[in-house]
């Protein structure tokens, strides 16, 4: 699962308008979520793309176990890093979901093409990359004040619901 598109395809950024949404992990390190992002993406027809270094292979039993059989149906990307990942998405619009931010998740009109992204299950998107200038927004998912944050794979297929849900449930 590499980000050259397969044989005829168009590369991915060129891609963006059949597409209903990119989910974009920042370093993950739980191989069950990204496994249930797999199947997330499968369901919604989205795509995953990881950047490295990974917490995990993507032959691992945990994350093959959460994406079931979904694997063969999903369209996962794996990036050797930050850069790679933004010439593969952009130009595109990305909200980095996080936390610590302001604006919640609900108040994006989002739009097919649009890049959902998150960061590690440990520590959330390093400040330096939310704030980056490919970055379009930071966005959160509410809770209650006592909580520090959402489980990565929960958080991802909330925001993508949303996001499928505003554009009628689209299919790309």
């Amino acid at each position: 699962m590499a980000a050259r598109p397969r044989s005829g395809e168009a590369p991915v950024n060129e891609r963006r308008s059949t597409l209903v949404f990119r989910i974009l992990f920042y370093r993950p390190e739980i191989p069950p979520n990204t496994g249930n992002a797999i199947r997330l993406t499968a369901n919604t027809g989205c795509e995953l793309h990881l950047v490295e270094p990974l917490g995990f292979t993507l032959e691992d039993k945990q994350l093959r176990r959460a994406g079931l059989d979904y694997h063969d149906l999903a369209r996962v990307h794996v990036h050797a890093d930050l850069d790679a990942a933004w010439a593969a998405l952009l130009p595109a619009r990305v909200y980095a979901f996080s936390a610590s931010a302001t604006r919640l998740h609900t108040d994006v009109a989002y739009e097919p093409g649009d890049v959902l992204m998150f960061g590690p299950e440990s520590a959330g998107l390093p400040r330096d990359v939310q704030e980056s200038a490919e970055v379009t927004d930071r966005v959160r998912l509410p809770m209650l004040p006592s909580s520090r944050s959402l489980n990565l794979s929960n958080t991802a297929a909330i925001s993508v619901y949303e996001a499928w849900r505003q554009n009628g449930f689209a299919t790309p």
